[in-house]
């Protein structure tokens, strides 16, 4: 028919969607929703990094933990008794801005300071648990992180109870000059007479654990474990390369490193962490119950 040749042709607009900002871009997508693995690069989302204990299921890498996470994964339903909540720090050198980042890093993290000490049980067996957060300040040791390991250590003894402690540190705090760098001493000496009393120290390296933490009580344990691919070590690759003039090897400062070279007694995935500090426990009852320690 003569109609059907004369049909009007639809007609068809190009629409150019409204550019949208970097930022807006970025505003739309919810904060904490899917975080990017400084492994191999791949967006993860929150939910799978949570499901597989914050390590990339990809290529294994380790996302850090903060003191609370810690507690959850490691303790018995993640019961926990607190000791010495109250203890905070104060500026004694007054140091410029000290106070000021103090405070920054208490409302960024709700922790009074970089390290967390109480107890509770793993599998039903008794410990007394230090857990070390680098969120707040890196986890930088001054005179209130070390007398809250070095009491933590203290009670340890007194009481006999296994020590589990996790390390994540940058050092020494430097606001705290000298008074920050005798908590090595401090810790050192506690941890010392620990081994004295036959009491068991565990001691886990985590992402990272450098500077005088290493250099004290974070190498003294009886036991030393480490997560994958932490970085572990006192000065840093740069300054030891200038001081000694000779490239270091790749992997130098890492879990695996030290481990071939006998500074650290076994790495272990995060995920069988907790089985690894039960077995370890239980092992060391059955030999404390027949009067020594039974050789891992």
């Amino acid at each position: 028919m003569l109609k059907d040749w004369f049909q009007k042709k639809p007609r068809y607009a190009t629409l150019t969607p409204p550019v949208t900002a970097p930022e807006e871009r970025r505003e739309a997508i919810p904060e904490g929703l899917m975080n990017k693995c400084k492994g191999c690069g791949d967006i993860l989302l929150a939910k799978e990094l949570e499901k597989h204990v914050k390590t990339c299921p990809r290529c294994g890498y380790h996302f850090p933990l903060s003191a609370a996470e810690r507690i959850e994964i490691t303790l018995d339903e993640g019961r926990f008794f607190e000791y010495d909540a109250d203890l905070a720090t104060v500026d004694p050198l007054g140091f410029p801005g000290y106070p000021e980042k103090i405070a920054k890093a208490r409302e960024a993290t709700g922790l009074r300071e970089a390290v967390v000490t109480g107890e509770g049980t793993i599998d039903g067996m008794p410990v007394v648990f230090v857990a070390m957060d680098s969120r707040f300040m890196m986890g930088s040791m001054g005179s209130v992180v070390g007398e809250k390991i070095t009491r933590a250590a203290e009670r340890a003894r007194e009481a006999r109870r296994p020590v589990v402690l996790f390390a994540a540190s940058g050092g020494a705090r430097m606001q705290e000059g000298i008074l920050s760098l005798m908590q090595m001493a401090k810790t050192s000496a506690a941890f010392a007479r620990l081994r004295e009393a036959g009491v068991l120290y565990i001691s886990v390296m985590t992402h990272p654990t450098t500077g005088g933490v290493t250099a004290s009580f974070a190498s003294q344990g009886d036991i030393i474990l480490a997560e994958p691919g932490a970085l572990i070590g006192f000065a840093g690759r740069r300054i030891i390369e200038q001081t000694i003039h000779q490239k270091l090897p790749d992997d130098f400062q890492t879990a695996e490193f030290l481990l071939k070279h006998g500074m650290i007694d076994r790495i272990v995935h995060r995920k069988d962490l907790r089985a690894e500090l039960s077995l370890i426990l239980r092992i060391h009852g059955e030999g404390a119950r027949h009067g020594g320690r039974v050789a891992l």
